[in-house]
């Protein structure tokens, strides 16, 4: 499980880069004053927090399966995934956004500017060493797929949070930098709230956007196309079987993966056969993966006419050359 481990330490470095963060950005606050400075430091409270729930998330994930949850506790990765999600939504984004309202209606100058530009400056480099980490943790697992469409198709909930959640934070400073700027060159304090409002509406992006993620890997989502193919191909190298039917997989969470298949045997085989044919055909697949697999193979008796004229629901499989019409 290559990708846990890469994942835990994306995260343990973000934890500690933020609370390194979230610490001098309320030391600078009190000094200056500054609404942009304020909700960076909730922003990185929110992040130091997220970090801590992924990690329960990944804790609690590990747990042994029991007679009431049968297929294990790794969904748990995914609902920590999605609490953290809220919790950027309300302890960041929101809050940003009130805080710079009100600011924006009683705006105060920036007092003792310099402290805002210098933890700016030392947030820019530990957070771009958390940055740096989470990219470097993430390339094996991308596999050169462009960082949207891995952040949108990855199964793993922690990378894509703190990949967001970095590249959010750098852009977070860049609006609070700019904010504060003007607000000292201007000596207009309602800058400064332009910048917080600013950070408000980046975090509630960044929570929408990961919610969608987090959804749709708790609601469960199928193997990738390569994934699926390259199990019609164990199982079908089996002799025995004479074609897949239909296959139905499902992410029980990032390293374990739900495999259903209704496969075609000829009539006059035994059942011996027939079992010893599936039994092959799920080492097969164990084989060829790097997944904790439950595999469940259905056979029936192939029916040549039957079979093209079966009515395939959105998102089976049958053949590889049906499954790239249908795509």
């Amino acid at each position: 499980m290559a990708e846990e481990g890469n994942s835990l330490r994306a995260i343990v470095a973000a934890l500690a880069a933020n609370l390194g963060i979230a610490v001098s950005k309320f030391v600078a606050f009190l000094f200056t004053g500054s609404s942009s400075l304020l909700a960076e430091a909730v922003h990185s409270v929110a992040d130091t927090a997220n970090q801590v729930l992924l990690l329960v998330g990944g804790r609690r994930a590990q747990r042994r399966a029991s007679q009431l949850h049968p297929f294990g506790y790794a969904r748990f990765r995914y609902f920590y995934g999605f609490l953290v999600t809220l919790v950027i939504f309300l302890v960041g984004g929101v809050f940003a956004l009130f805080e710079g309202y009100e600011k924006l209606h009683s705006p105060e100058p920036v007092e003792d500017p310099i402290w805002a530009f210098a933890v700016l400056g030392v947030s820019v480099v530990l957070e771009s060493f958390s940055l740096r980490t989470a990219v470097h943790e993430a390339q094996p697992s991308r596999r050169g797929a462009p960082w949207l469409r891995f952040i949108r198709t990855t199964r793993s909930p922690e990378l894509p949070v703190v990949l967001a959640e970095d590249f959010g934070a750098l852009t977070g400073l860049t609006f609070a930098f700019v904010g504060v700027t003007l607000a000292v060159i201007t000596g207009d304090g309602r800058w400064d709230a332009v910048g917080t409002l600013a950070i408000g509406a980046l975090l509630v992006v960044i929570s929408i956007t990961l919610s969608q993620r987090m959804r749709s890997l708790l609601i469960g989502e199928s193997a990738d196309n390569g994934t699926l193919l390259a199990i019609e191909a164990a199982i079908e190298r089996e002799p025995l079987i004479e074609r897949m039917i239909h296959l139905r997989t499902m992410h029980l969470g990032p390293d374990e993966l739900l495999i259903a298949a209704k496969v075609a045997v000829r009539a006059n085989e035994t059942m011996a056969h027939v079992a010893q044919a599936i039994n092959r055909a799920e080492k097969a697949v164990r084989d060829e993966l790097s997944y904790e697999c439950f595999i469940f193979l259905e056979p029936d008796v192939f029916d040549a006419k039957l079979f093209e004229t079966a009515e395939r629901p959105p998102g089976s499989s049958s053949s590889s050359e049906h499954r790239e019409a249908w795509e």
